[in-house]
């Protein structure tokens, strides 16, 4: 039996929507297997420690003891509820020594942080810009070399310059010493007197060695976004007789507020985090001046055995990061992109 045209044209029809739905469940299906072992991955690795240092936050935990049946919390690791976050707030001056060293930990890493973030700027966003303005086959030498610090291993880093700030054989005593003509031996490190503007020193030093490594990063990233700069506002620019200095406040800096606002939230993050180059080089002293709170949580959870403490530490780092992170792209999102 012959189909009429408009039954040759319903069957045709059925067949395409069977044929794209059939290659929609196949997309589909090659979507979820792509992405589940992402998922699971990051399920496993990231949100089951999450939620587990959550709730070791509100207990007194302790892996040297075997607790209850439960993942052994409860027993001898007993549940504490808000009594961790609590003694945060003691600020008298007979708290206990770990509510003192979580006190010095907040001040310090702010100060870190607040430190690092407008330093790093001052020199990658220039630096950027006269990257940008040298010959093109320089741009990619001069790239290569500012990049490098960053592949660096943290931990090598951190040995370097404290050769460099070594009392006996460290480079900055012996540029001190050639300068003044008699032997110069100072602790930078170590001496808790030296200070500058009552910051110190062992700080300073500490965020000397941070930002050589770290600069590389957002350089990279300043001059990808200068690069995408239509040349034609650069053109206009000139044209009207803008000078450099102008152009670099004017035109420059608010097309780059974006980008500025993503390296100001990885710096700040990578700021509030760090570990390794105060560990080598300091050790969180002299005096705890340079204990900041990753330290913190690292001594009381594997050197001392308070889990529960530190977890409760990591909770309120947490929420510090989340914090300055949001305040940060309050004041820094734009409503337009170029």
């Amino acid at each position: 039996m012959a189909l009429t045209p408009a039954k040759k044209y319903q069957a045709a029809l059925a067949g395409l929507l069977g044929h794209s739905q059939g290659r929609d469940a196949a997309q589909k299906r090659f979507v979820a297997g792509a992405i589940s072992p992402l998922v699971l991955y990051m399920a496993v690795f990231t949100l089951l420690p999450m939620v587990w240092g959550l709730a070791l936050a509100f207990f007194e935990y302790s892996a040297r003891r075997s607790g209850g049946r439960l993942l052994g919390l409860g027993g001898d690791n007993p549940f504490v509820g808000l009594q961790n976050f609590q003694a945060m707030l003691d600020f008298s001056r007979e708290a206990p020594l770990e509510v003192r060293l979580f006190h010095i930990g907040v001040k310090t890493t702010l100060l870190f942080a607040f430190l690092v973030l407008p330093l790093n700027f001052a020199v990658t966003l220039p630096l950027a810009v006269l990257i940008e303005s040298v010959h093109s086959r320089l741009k990619g030498i001069f790239r290569t070399i500012f990049f490098l610090p960053v592949l660096a291993p943290a931990v090598g880093v951190a040995i370097m310059w404290g050769y460099v700030f070594h009392p006996q054989r460290g480079l900055l005593n012996g540029i001190r010493t050639l300068i003044g003509g008699t032997y110069v031996a100072t602790a930078w490190l170590r001496d808790p007197g030296l200070m500058f503007l009552g910051i110190p020193i062992a700080l300073f030093a500490v965020i000397v060695a941070y930002l050589w490594q770290d600069l590389g990063y957002n350089l990279v990233i300043f001059i990808a976004a200068l690069q995408s700069i239509p040349e034609s506002i650069k053109d206009a620019a000139r044209i009207d007789g803008v000078s450099p200095w102008q152009m670099f406040w004017r035109i420059t800096i608010p097309l780059l507020k974006p980008t500025i606002l993503l390296t100001a939230i990885l710096t700040m993050i990578s700021s509030f985090q760090v570990f390794d180059i105060i560990q080598v080089m300091t050790e969180g002293g002299p005096s705890d001046q340079t204990q900041v709170l990753v330290l913190n949580i690292y001594d009381y959870a594997f050197r001392f055995q308070r889990m529960g403490w530190a977890a409760a530490v990591s909770v309120v780092l947490f929420l510090m990061i989340f914090s300055f992170s949001i305040i940060q792209n309050r004041l820094l999102q734009t409503e337009w992109e170029y």
